[in-house]
């Protein structure tokens, strides 16, 4: 069952621009600047969607003189696809599984 945690972190994913963001940061390390052009958005929204990845756990700071740096927790990302994984071999073990309508 997917806990309130899951829930959450699933909503933070589900924004298009967060997402994209959780993309670019797989990759590599980058700075605020380095997501603005790489993603086109507004520094001020930018700035609202790493709050919410920070909040939520997916993301880590790092400062860097006056720079702040953005990483991915790739223990968080792993953790929500095992959960993901389970549901995908439920759903194969209980694919015969059918409940008698009363």
């Amino acid at each position: 069952m997917m806990t309130s945690v899951d829930t959450e972190l699933i909503r933070v994913l589900g924004d298009p621009l967060r997402f994209q963001i959780v993309t670019l940061l797989a990759r590599e390390t980058l700075c605020a600047s380095h997501l603005v052009e790489e993603t086109g958005a507004r520094q001020t929204n930018l700035s609202n969607h790493l709050k919410v990845l920070r909040e939520a756990g997916v993301v880590e700071t790092k400062p860097c003189g006056r720079f702040t740096y953005y990483k991915l927790r790739p223990d968080v990302i792993a953790q929500l696809a095992d959960r993901f994984a389970d549901l995908a071999e439920s759903a194969r073990t209980a694919a015969e599984n059918k409940r008698a309508c009363p």
